[in-house]
């Protein structure tokens, strides 16, 4: 999700599309909420860990 957000970040910039800009924002920083929950050992979904 946090690869995702970053090219729909890219996107959105060099397009100048606003809401794919932040559609990117949101993916982005809910990736990186999930990443960090999973970092400190908490079960994401119902799984410990992502592959």
């Amino acid at each position: 999700m946090i690869f995702l957000g970053v090219v729909l970040l890219i996107i959105g910039f060099v397009t100048g599309i606003a809401i794919v800009w932040t559609i990117g924002v949101l993916v982005f920083v809910v990736g990186l909420a999930l990443w960090l929950l999973g970092a400190m050992g908490h079960a994401v979904g119902g799984r410990r860990h992502y592959y």
